[in-house]
């Protein structure tokens, strides 16, 4: 029998919502939401990382990991943005929410990297290009997709507002983020540099919709709409799986 839950929310997100994490660090973000909405069963969060480096990166990790496995959130590592769409517990999933904080593809020249050289803003925007691509065929039909970036320079020459719309998705709405809306969180490094945190400075969340569909995504809630089975339509019941 299924069991009535009153919707529970946190800034953008409801449990009424199927949400995608992509690129989580520690998986506080994912824990943030996940603590707010109790059981997480809505919620796949993912990781680059396997499960095991994820031990010797980030000192919170497993227990984050394991806590959110006891809130029912699925949990999948080993997931790359350009393929995501692909991914075999993925594929047949449609999500109301797919959600990036602060991506970042890393270092092409390790620590002689420079943010502001071009080859380096080129690396990062294939990133956001590839993540696009993928996630927009992994909305819902009213979905959207939340972008947090920072917005000074050279961030702003990522120009992410350009490959989106390159990607079949427009600009819905663009807001100021504090990580204080959402306790709990640490934004971490990576790119070597995994455990530590780094200043956000000024950033927002840009939330993209489907190009055709974008005049349907404001000014009221969006229900759970997913197609396909859910949860862990693939037979598993938790992040354990091979790839």
């Amino acid at each position: 029998m299924e069991v009535f839950s009153f919707e529970r929310r946190i800034k953008n997100y409801s449990n009424y919502q199927n949400i995608l994490l992509v690129g989580e660090g520690d998986f506080s973000f994912a824990i943030c939401l996940a603590r707010a909405f109790d059981f997480a069963a809505n919620m796949v969060a993912t990781s680059r990382d396997t499960r095991e480096s994820l031990m010797v990166e980030y000192s919170k990790a497993m227990s984050n990991v394991e806590e959110l496995e006891s809130r029912e959130c699925t949990v999948l590592h080993e997931v790359d943005v350009h393929y995501m769409s692909k991914h075999p517990c993925l594929i047949n999933v449609r999500f109301d929410r797919i959600i990036y904080n602060f991506p970042h593809a890393g270092y092409l020249k390790g620590s002689r990297s420079c943010e502001r050289e071009m080859y380096q803003i080129w690396y990062h925007q294939d990133l956001v290009r590839g993540f696009f691509e993928n996630a927009r065929e992994m909305l819902t039909r009213v979905g959207e997709i939340h972008v947090t970036h920072k917005t000074t320079y050279p961030f702003s020459e990522w120009n992410i507002v350009d490959l989106a719309c390159q990607a079949g998705l427009i600009l819905v709405h663009k807001e100021p983020f504090s990580k204080w809306d959402y306790p709990g969180y640490e934004n971490k490094r990576g790119a070597g540099m995994f455990d530590q945190t780094f200043p956000v400075g000024m950033c927002s969340t840009y939330k993209f919709a489907k190009m055709l569909d974008h005049s349907t995504t404001s000014g009221f809630h969006l229900g759970t709409t997913s197609s396909g089975p859910w949860p862990r339509y693939c037979g598993i019941w938790g992040p354990h799986m091979e790839l």
